[in-house]
């Protein structure tokens, strides 16, 4: 079994954070969850997370509809510090002919692939161990690896431990591990704190292998990007910055076109459609589907939503909805969850759309606020039209059908039906039902004070 254990007890210190460091957010997600993402892109078969005591309700919380196991690890007088004692805490789920995966939770920009070809390198070279290496102009802070004249790896020796020569190797290890569970197991349980900093370093497992002779290799990538820590809000923009661009790309290439995509931010799993044409500024984030054709402009905002093929989306705010194709909306309108519009409907500027079905070709071109209601095809609705659909305790759904006419300014309280061609005047407030064709008109008479203004300015001057 391919087992991988995750190191993410970090509480933000370094970070200059309350939120602990492996829950700080890269393109919307928290970027433990891109470690999570690529293990399993991997294939591997367990993934066990080495959590703190003050983020283990909230990684265990994060991961609630994945199968995780968690392992606290506690800090105190007594407790031994280091990433040793950390994956010590996870032995009890390691079986001698397991092969373990150790990951950082700051490491979030490796991809499936890259752990998928390490595993099968550390297995088709029947090592003990394999340690993924890159080369950097600037290793400060990293464990340099240390090799023999053959190439094997002699040890990893930590940065505050290095001498002068060693401060010269610019190959670094990653952090991220392949071991197997036996050797794993013994080398844990016999480390020591001899170094600078009284701790148990896990790389030290790999000097106690050595000198038992055991085969250990590493495996250079060639992309140092993808082994980029993160310690800092600086460091995770720049990690962001890469994931965005790395995202962005992989859609161009499938033939969506991207406008100055240095500001447009893409989630990874968001699916977009070739020649869908999007401008800067805009976010689309979530279990989101666009299709084919669509032109998206402006600083729009998307979150788990369908997007059928050729609609028109301008500078406007979609949760939660669907629309269909040939549809369009905004500038400046707002789907809010559980919207649905069909295929030609219009939705203009500054109307509000919530829990709401719109039939075919209807049309609400500003100023309007459609709620639970159910509205059928062709149908118009005016320049500031309401939808009321709350008495203050219970919600209400209202029903248009095909063919209807929304005056402007008008109120529909709900629960009201308006039937096929059914018309509303302008400034009417409907409470009752509308029949088919007829025209429902409610406002008071109109009276004109003549002479009014007169009277006013001798009461002004009086």
């Amino acid at each position: 079994m391919e087992v991988s254990i995750i190191l993410a007890a970090g509480e933000g210190t370094r970070m200059k954070s309350e939120v602990s460091k492996p829950l700080h957010t890269l393109l919307n997600k928290p970027m433990i969850d891109y470690i999570v993402e690529a293990s399993c892109e991997a294939g591997v078969d367990k993934n066990i997370i080495i959590a703190g005591e003050k983020n283990r309700g909230v990684l265990e919380d994060n991961f609630k509809t994945k199968d995780m196991e968690f392992r606290t690890q506690k800090v105190g007088e007594g407790i031994p510090y280091g990433t040793g004692y950390a994956v010590s805490l996870a032995m009890d789920e390691i079986k001698d002919e397991d092969i373990v995966l150790i990951l950082t939770s700051d490491i979030p920009i490796i991809q499936g692939d890259t752990l998928r070809g390490f595993l099968d390198f550390h297995k088709n070279n029947k090592n003990v161990a394999t340690v993924l290496t890159a080369l950097i102009d600037d290793p400060t802070g990293y464990g340099r690896i240390i090799k023999d004249e053959e190439d094997n790896l002699i040890k990893i020796v930590e940065h505050k431990d290095c001498n002068k020569e060693e401060l010269l190797i610019n190959e670094f290890n990653s952090g991220i591990i392949v071991i197997n569970g036996l050797e794993l197991k013994d080398g844990i349980s016999r480390l020591d704190t001899n170094n600078t900093q009284g701790e148990l370093y896990l790389t030290d497992v790999f000097g106690i292998l050595r000198e038992d002779g055991k085969k250990i290799s590493t495996y250079l990538i060639d992309d140092v990007e993808e082994v980029y820590g993160i310690n800092s809000k600086l460091q995770l923009s720049v990690a962001e910055e890469v994931l965005r661009r790395r995202i962005n790309e992989k859609h161009m290439i499938n033939g969506v076109i991207l406008e100055n995509p240095s500001n447009i931010f893409i989630e990874k799993g968001v699916k977009i459609g070739k020649d869908t044409r999007i401008s800067s500024g805009a976010k689309i984030i979530g279990n989101t589907v666009i299709g084919e054709g669509c032109v998206i402009t402006g600083d729009t905002f998307i979150t788990n939503s369908i997007i059928e093929d050729e609609v028109l989306i301008k500078s406007s705010y979609i949760e939660d909805s669907h629309m269909k194709k040939g549809s369009n909306i905004g500038p400046y309108s707002h789907l809010r969850p559980k919207s649905v519009l069909g295929e030609e409907v219009h939705i203009g500027n500054f109307v509000e759309v919530k829990n709401a079905n719109i039939g075919e070709k209807t049309k609400a071109g500003h100023l309007a606020y459609i709620g639970d209601a159910d509205l059928g095809k062709d149908i118009n609705i005016g320049c500031g039209a309401i939808f009321v659909n709350y008495d203050g305790k219970n919600k209400f759904r209202s029903t248009i059908k095909d063919g209807g006419f929304i005056g402007s300014n008008a109120n529909i309280v709900a629960p009201v039906v308006i039937e096929e061609e059914g018309y509303v005047a302008a400034g009417s407030t409907i409470t009752k039902d509308v029949e088919k064709g007829a025209l429902a008109i409610e406002r008071a008479k109109q009276k004109n004070i003549e002479g009014w203004l007169e009277k006013k300015k001798k009461r002004d001057w009086e």
